[in-house]
């Protein structure tokens, strides 16, 4: 992601990138130690994203969101409500029809004040890199091991807990869709 956004040109396209993570720790810039609760053998690595401490693993789709903001023409916080509103429309397009919903204070969406999807962005030369983690069917026992996204107690859930089932393929594809979908359409309302 790094040397694709250091590389970038003015001409290089945006991209979204869909995949998949072996279990680890990440800690955001301003991520502190003090959240880590008990590793348990996970591996904990340093990133420069915004936001505090997560886990990704099996189970869960990351979307990384190479964006160069300029030529968009959208603010970061902008992004954020896109992405944001991206998994909300999903999630309800879903026959679950499930309600979601963001907050300003907690970047990420949450179902019933469980967290299903974190977000962590950085801007580096006017352009974005990470993106955001959609809990699909991983083993939620790794967050035990943090107080997720800072927050202790934060309860986390995933689209099987609530009966989705459509596979990591098909909720990526639909989830791409709504990002490009959002990423030119215009903002959405608060």
């Amino acid at each position: 992601m790094r040397a694709f956004t250091d590389s970038r040109t003015r001409e290089t396209p945006d991209e979204l990138w869909l995949c998949e993570h072996e279990s680890v720790y990440t800690l955001g810039q301003a991520g502190r130690r003090e959240h880590l609760l008990d590793t348990s053998g996970i591996p904990v690595v340093e990133s420069d994203r915004g936001g505090q401490v997560t886990w990704h693993g099996p189970g869960q789709l990351i979307v990384y969101v190479l964006i160069d903001l300029k030529r968009a023409e959208i603010g970061i916080r902008s992004l954020v409500e896109r992405l944001e509103q991206s998994v909300m429309d999903l999630l309800l397009e879903t026959p679950q029809h499930i309600l979601a919903n963001g907050r300003r204070d907690a970047p990420g969406v949450y179902v019933d004040g469980a967290k299903i999807a974190a977000l962590g962005l950085r801007v580096r030369r006017g352009c974005t890199y990470h993106g955001l983690a959609l809990n699909v069917d991983a083993d939620l026992d790794a967050f035990n091991g943090i107080d997720p996204c800072g927050y202790r107690g934060l309860q986390v859930t995933r689209t099987r807990d609530l009966g989705i089932e459509a596979s990591m393929a098909t909720l990526g594809d639909a989830l791409i869709d709504h990002i490009a979908q959002r990423l030119v359409a215009a903002p959405p309302s608060s």
